[in-house]
């Protein structure tokens, strides 16, 4: 989740130190074997090439028995916690040391090697509880990471300030190229370490040159993130003796995995486009994201190799082939990776042993540091349900959120930069922005032609901030705590820039029109508001009044294209701005949807939530997948895109608890999918079901005079990324849906009463993530009741 390549780059200032730590014992010159005891596994290196292996006990009995990687290191996962076990070699009976497999409890069973000597500069390796080596770069403020896209020799602003040790440090910690000595190649440790900060930026166990094996969240990945912040607060160099965690997307996502541990040298957190629940992003509506979440998962599956000129992450092989031995061994248990393909196939229902803890939802009240968090609602990676989170943070009162409509990226707009930057040097550092703002203002130019890919004409700046203006971190810190907890910045894409009249307005750009506070989310006053579906494509207010009225079309998820973009979705393209984008959002062709409008609204009305549709429907066939699309019709006849849903037709029932994907109550405005196998059930053919189709979050003004449209289709179409290649049926069905005072098919929305609309309706297409396109009125086909 995260691809931000090209992102934020500036110019590498100093050599960074190349520092190979001897690798973690494997076998003495004897050749004896050495295992190591871990939580709930067991670990060796150094054995003969695919070795026939045992686990045995302290009884001496077998526990369990698999052959060594080609590289020649064996990984027991499962493992109960106990002393004395070995591992014996098959075929000479070779026993290694005894050793204890421990829980996974966060307190580590040893703090020793917390008081291991890590370098202010250079790339190295850390050693964790288990004796995992992780690689680990370290980047000073003097020395700033260096990301592709900078011209070699660009000048960076440092406005004269002498940064000295001890600094404010951060960890930006994920499974990405994170720890290339370089710089991460999906990160945003440069954007750190002009605002004065070190960052250490750390690569995952069994991706790149850490050791051990791939396992996506698995708790010792966890622990991992606990004994980096734990060893590295304990170093000279780091201001404070504590340390804050920052990242963007997956280095976002590790966040709420490694705090929910409660390290206790743990500072902050501020996670940038996250997730909720991994269901909203691989299984949105219980149906398989192939467009983004499958295919980030095969890479994940890629990397996670030993790293070769054919797998791996290239960055580590070139470590190998420049020498690095540590490296090179580190790749021993690459091999013994967690198919992540196969358990996806396996969890394409919620089974709640496995998924839960894989849910960020489901432990972020365990979170008791600040928190800054950002997310979009059109997030085109992670989707747009990150905002179900605000309620389940409850284990702090310092807490912040921003959300806006958007790209990936566009959790550092300008506006959220500002905020996210204010929180860092509060938070982490404990110093007032004012010195350190100068800088991040001076370099804004040349962080949003390089993040964003913007032309190099368009000189995006950062708005005033007053909150950087306090002199004191006093009077900064006091003035941020007052900040209400929720922000919502309203239609991005169409704000000015911050120096009217010396800079040309480019539309696009990520700057909102105006925005809202709010001390919670949902927010206060919140109403649900029901449109329901009649005749002639109508949406009314006024009840579904008593005759009964069919309309049918034919599901086919292959009668429109998979996505609606065809340039590049990432830097320059879907991350830039209305000069770069290229959407294509098409029409469906009449017979394949059903359609329903509003009348003109008569005054601004703003929705702020999640919301669903519920149609009465039948199908000619046992399973359909659903996608609902929600969006504005202007007077001039444009119609803009503001947010989707989906669910499986055969996975349509509802939870009955708060046992869910979600861990709340379902309710009229946010229907909870049950997800389980038991509560699969056939659409039927010969009656009318009911069906909820959920809608991810929305922050959209549909001003006077528009209309609000209802489109229920089958999936596919209106995403960048996210396309359904698997959805169901594999071949047309004919849906029917009905409404009546017995079947009232409605559009339900939050609305936010009396919320001002201080700006006029955005021109068509400049809109961050929400496409436009020209309105075309599509009949739907209709039948009397029994038709």
């Amino acid at each position: 989740m995260g691809y931000l390549k090209r992102v934020l780059a500036v110019l590498l200032t100093a050599l960074l130190a190349f520092t190979v730590l001897d690798a973690v014992p494997r076998a003495d010159a004897s050749g004896s074997l050495v295992a190591h005891g871990s939580a709930h596994q067991v670990w060796a290196t150094g054995l003969p090439a695919n070795a026939a292996v045992q686990l045995v006990n302290a009884a001496g009995h077998t526990v369990a028995s698999q052959h060594a990687t080609a590289e020649g290191g064996v990984l027991f996962r499962d493992v109960t916690p106990a002393s004395g076990y070995r591992i014996r070699k098959i075929y000479n009976r070779q026993l290694s040391n005894k050793v204890t497999v421990h829980s996974d409890a966060s307190t580590p069973w040893t703090t020793s090697f917390y008081n291991q000597p890590i370098s202010s500069n250079g790339y190295q390796y850390l050693t964790t509880r288990d004796g995992t080596q992780l690689a680990i770069s370290v980047h000073p403020p003097t020395s700033p990471a260096d990301l592709p896209g900078l011209p070699a020799g660009t000048p960076l602003p440092n406005a004269g300030i002498p940064y000295t040790p001890p600094y404010p440090t951060l960890i930006e910690y994920s499974g990405y190229g994170t720890a290339t000595p370089k710089g991460p190649e999906n990160g945003i440790a440069t954007l750190a370490n002009l605002m004065g900060f070190a960052v250490v930026d750390v690569s995952m166990r069994g991706t790149g040159c850490s050791g051990g094996a791939f396992d996506f969240f698995e708790p010792l990945q966890n622990l991992d993130g606990y004994d980096v912040i734990e060893t590295i607060a304990r170093q000279p160099w780091v201001k404070g003796h504590t340390v804050g965690m920052m990242g963007i997307s997956y280095g976002a996502i590790s966040q709420l995995f490694t705090a929910q541990t409660r390290p206790p040298h743990l500072s902050a957190i501020a996670p940038l486009s996250t997730i909720d629940s991994v269901a909203t992003t691989l299984f949105p509506g219980g149906i398989l994201n192939t467009g983004f979440a499958l295919a980030w998962a095969k890479d994940r599956v890629h990397d996670a190799l030993p790293a070769s000129a054919t797998g791996g992450q290239p960055w580590a092989h070139k470590q190998i082939q420049d020498g690095d031995q540590t490296c090179k061994a580190n790749q021993a248990l690459h091999g013994q990776a967690v198919d992540l393909l196969a358990k996806i196939k396996a969890n394409s229902h919620y089974i709640p042993a496995t998924a839960d803890p894989l849910d960020p939802i489901t432990f972020v009240h365990k979170i008791n540091v600040p928190v800054f968090l950002a997310c979009q609602f059109e997030d085109e990676q992670t989707g747009g349900h990150c905002p179900a989170l605000v309620r389940h943070f409850t284990g702090t009162t310092k807490k912040w959120f921003t959300f806006t409509n958007g790209a990936h990226v566009d959790s550092l707009d300008p506006e959220t930069f500002n905020r996210w930057f204010d929180f860092l040097e509060i938070y982490v550092a404990h110093e007032s922005p004012l010195v350190s703002g100068a800088v991040i203002k001076a370099a804004a130019p040349l962080i949003y032609q390089t993040a964003l890919g913007v032309p190099g004409t368009d000189l995006m700046t950062l708005p005033p901030d007053p909150i950087q203006l306090k002199a004191t971190y006093a009077s900064a810190k006091s003035a941020f705590e007052k900040l209400p907890r929720v922000r919502v910045l309203f239609d991005n894409g169409a704000g000015q820039t911050p120096v009217t009249g010396l800079l040309d307005p480019q539309p696009g750009n990520p700057y909102p029109g105006y925005e809202h506070s709010f001390s919670n989310f949902p927010v206060a006053g919140t109403t649900a508001k029901s449109w329901y579906l009649t005749g002639g494509g109508k949406l009314i207010t006024d009840g579904p009044g008593w005759g009964a009225t069919i309309e049918k079309f034919t599901a086919d998820p292959k009668a429109t294209p998979r996505t609606n973009y065809t340039g590049g979705t990432g830097t320059g393209g879907l991350w830039g701005n209305q000069s770069q984008w290229a959407w294509n959002w098409t029409q469906r062709t009449y017979g394949t949807q059903v359609s329903y409008l509003t009348s003109p609204l008569k005054t601004d009305t703003t929705v702020l939530g999640a919301g669903a549709v519920y149609a009465w429907v039948r199908s000619s066939k046992p399973n359909v997948d659903f996608m609902a699309t929600i969006s504005e019709v202007s007077p001039d006849g444009k119609e803009t895109y503001v947010q989707s849903g989906y669910v499986r037709g055969n996975g349509r029932a509802l939870s009955t608890s708060t046992n869910n994907v979600l861990k709340q109550a379902s309710t009229l405005l946010e229907p909870v999918l049950s997800m389980r196998l038991a509560d699969v059930s056939p659409l039927p053919s010969d009656h009318f079901t009911k069906l909820p189709i959920p809608l991810y979050f929305q922050g959209h003004a549909y001003r006077a005079g528009s209309r609000i449209r209802v489109t229920i289709s089958a999936v596919n179409g209106d995403q960048p990324i996210w396309a359904f290649a698997n959805a169901q049926p594999t071949s047309p069905a004919t849906v029917a849906i009905a409404h009546s005072a017995s079947m009232p098919s409605r559009l339900v929305l939050p609305i936010v009463p009396g919320l001002s609309v201080p700006t006029a309706r955005p021109d068509c297409g400049v809109l961050r993530n929400e496409p436009c396109r020209t309105y075309k009125a599509m009949s739907n086909r209709s039948y009397p009741a029994g038709g």
